[in-house]
C-alpha cells in the first residue's frame, strides 16, 4: 500500500509539471527607474526574457524581440530581465547598441529566481505567460530551442496563444 502511495504521489507530482503555473508577480524597476509590475499587463501575453548585456545569443534574439513588437503591437508585451553584474549604465548602451524597443528591468536575482527556482542558468531564458498570469512554455536556449532564440520558432508558438484566445 505504501509502495502505491508513494508511485501515486511521484505520478502526480510528474504532471503537475506538465500544467501550466501562475507567473510569480514581481514590481522591478528599468535603467532609468522606471517600475514595470507584470500585473499590469493581464490580458497580455507577456513574453519574458531573462538576459545579459554581454550574452551573444541574447544578442542574436534582440532583433527578434524587437520584431515580436512590431508584429504583436499591444497584443504581446516584452519584458527582458537583467542581474547584476549587469546595471543601468551597461543596460542604457545596450539599449541604444542594439535599438531595444522594449524594456529591460533591473533584478537583484531574487525574481530570476522565482522563475528558475535554480541556483545557476544559461541565458537566454524564455517565459510565455498567457492573459491569465499563467506561465504556458519555458525554453532555454540550447540546439533544440535554436529556432526560438534565432529563427522564427517564437511567432509559432505566439500566434498559437493568441489563436486560443
Amino acid at each position: 500500500m505504501r509502495t502505491l502511495l508513494t508511485v501515486l504521489l511521484c505520478a502526480s507530482v510528474l504532471s503537475a509539471a506538465d500544467t501550466a503555473r501562475r507567473a510569480p508577480g514581481f514590481a522591478l524597476p528599468d535603467s532609468t527607474g522606471k517600475i514595470y509590475d507584470l500585473s499590469d499587463y493581464r490580458g497580455k501575453i507577456v513574453v519574458l526574457e531573462f538576459m545579459q548585456t554581454t550574452c551573444a545569443h541574447c544578442m542574436t534574439f534582440t532583433p527578434i524581440l524587437n520584431q515580436l513588437q512590431i508584429r504583436y503591437g499591444g497584443k504581446v508585451a516584452v519584458l527582458a530581465v537583467v542581474n547584476p553584474p549587469d546595471g543601468a549604465p551597461k543596460v542604457a548602451g545596450y539599449i541604444s547598441a542594439h535599438q531595444v524597443n522594449y524594456p529591460i528591468l533591473m533584478d537583484c536575482g531574487q525574481m530570476a529566481y522565482s522563475y528558475l527556482r535554480v541556483q545557476s542558468f544559461d541565458l537566454p531564458q524564455l517565459y510565455l505567460i498567457d492573459e491569465n498570469g499563467m506561465i504556458q512554455r519555458e525554453f532555454g536556449y540550447s540546439d533544440s530551442s535554436r529556432d526560438i532564440f534565432e529563427g522564427k520558432g517564437l511567432f509559432t508558438h505566439l500566434d498559437a496563444m493568441l489563436k486560443k484566445k
